[in-house]
């Protein structure tokens, strides 16, 4: 979600970049919501929308404010930006262990203004199931964490017993992360670590690789300008940090890992820049695979420079503008190296203004790591060592029949997977590739005759297949 409210005319409100069918469809939507850089939403198994929150005010599935969802963040920040708060990973949205309908909102504003940092980290709890199923507010602003914090970089893995969740925020001019811990009983702060160089407030972006191995923070700012850690599932530590200077003069940005997890980029206003994580010198391996290319949307000053990135379900990453615009940047084969990742600068054309509003999701997907010390809840029983299915169910395909439009489910796979359509001849008549941790696909089928189809998705060694019918 993204965008900005309806009470403008285009190209003023909202759009939502909906990946259901495995392949982005952008729509326009008018509701009562805008999107700044605080940005996160939730929604069900099925990728209906729950709600969402900018950081201001949390909004139910229509766009409006939900029960008692006023009032977030109480600081004179938040009276400052009502419609919306503009600090990066400013939020975020775990559901709650083992409690259909209970969901956890950890978010922060700025309160000491002059130095951009934050004294509180908030918990806010919702019920999606009250209020006629549109969703209420059981408990709000609870303070969980009273401290000086770099304001948002907000950041969440799955545990390794494949239930619970870590949780961290940044103590700000320090080297120290703070740790939560989500169970089942609820949230509790579970320590603190002091690792790597010491911080000062920043305006970048922090994130783990979709297999929790590994943790990035980006600031812009020397001499902790980029820092890569190992992350531990089980015990919440982190180690090895490489610090990485970047010689530019740029203070904001964002990073995001690829979906295998081999390459890290960093979107540095200006630049854009690659590293390979199985380097022996990953800061030796930085390459620059983009600079910003003069273009600016709709027209000056609103120049589509690089900000804030985000994995999306379709294995793509996508780069905001650092500015309301009408475009977005994509990086079509993030696990490819070099050029070759296919760097698109303003490849992504939008209907309405969007100002760096790509939401903070963590991988909702990853699961229990098997044969891990904490893989005690037999929660990785027939799966691989991501936490994903070894065993797979099976997969459905709907429509079917079919006129040759269809969409695939099947459960999220942490390597990249091939999509095999055969006809009763066992002629192949189409190959796709499937993105690490997708669970949709869209399939269509053009120039084929009806009849029986057969539908093979393979993963490494591992195939499971199910079949449709073409109608004409």
């Amino acid at each position: 979600m993204g965008g900005f409210e309806d009470e403008s005319p285009p190209p003023w409100g909202g759009s939502n970049l909906n990946y259901q069918t495995g392949n982005l469809l952008i729509t326009t939507t008018d509701w009562h919501i805008d999107f700044f850089r605080t940005n996160t939403n939730i929604t069900n198994s099925e990728g209906d929308l729950l709600f969402s929150t900018n950081g201001a005010f949390i909004a139910n599935v229509t766009g409006d404010t939900m029960q008692n969802g006023s009032g977030l963040n109480p600081s004179l920040y938040a009276t400052w930006y009502p419609e919306g708060l503009n600090i990066s990973q400013g939020c975020l949205i775990i559901p709650k262990p083992e409690e259909p309908n209970i969901y956890y909102l950890f978010h922060a504003t700025i309160d000491d203004i002059p130095n951009s940092v934050a004294h509180h980290l908030y918990l806010t709890e919702v019920n999606s199931a009250l209020d006629n199923g549109t969703g209420e507010v059981e408990s709000k602003n609870v303070e969980i964490i009273a401290d000086t914090l770099n304001g948002g970089r907000i950041t969440a893995v799955r545990h390794a017993n494949g239930r619970d969740w870590w949780i961290f925020c940044f103590k700000a001019n320090s080297n120290m992360h703070y740790r939560l811990l989500v169970t089942p009983n609820g949230v509790q702060l579970d320590g603190n670590q002091a690792i790597g160089e010491i911080r000062t407030p920043d305006h970048g972006q922090a994130c783990f690789s979709p297999d929790g191995t590994r943790y990035a923070y980006y600031s812009g700012f020397d001499p902790a300008d980029l820092e890569i850690f190992d992350f531990d599932r089980c015990t919440g530590l982190f180690s090895n940090p490489i610090d990485i200077s970047i010689d530019d003069s740029n203070s904001l940005g964002g990073l995001a890992f690829s979906p295998n997890g081999r390459f890290l980029y960093v979107s540095s206003v200006l630049d854009v820049y690659q590293f390979d994580m199985e380097a022996a010198d990953i800061a030796g391996s930085m390459l620059l695979i983009a600079h910003w290319d003069g273009y600016y949307s709709p027209a000056p000053p609103f120049s589509t420079v690089f900000d804030i990135a985000q994995l999306a379900p379709d294995g793509k990453i996508y780069i905001g503008t650092g500015n309301g615009t009408l475009h977005m940047h994509v990086i079509n084969n993030p696990d490819e190296p070099g050029l070759a990742c296919n760097l698109v600068q303003h490849g992504i054309v939008l209907p309405r203004y969007y100002a760096n509003s790509l939401p903070n999701h963590p991988n909702y997907f990853l699961g229990a790591l098997a044969g891990s010390p904490c893989d005690t809840l037999g929660l990785s029983v027939g799966l691989d060592s991501a936490g994903l299915g070894s065993a797979l169910p099976a997969i459905v395909a709907f429509p079917n029949p079919t006129l040759g439009n269809f969409t695939l489910s099947y459960p999220a796979h942490a390597t990249l997977g091939e999509l095999e359509v055969r006809d009763v001849a066992g002629r192949v008549v189409l190959r796709e590739r499937l993105p690490q941790w997708s669970t949709m696909h869209q399939v269509e089928l053009t120039g084929q005759t009806a009849g029986m189809y057969q539908c093979k998705l393979s993963w490494g060694q591992q195939s499971t297949t199910t079949h449709l019918v073409l109608e004409r």
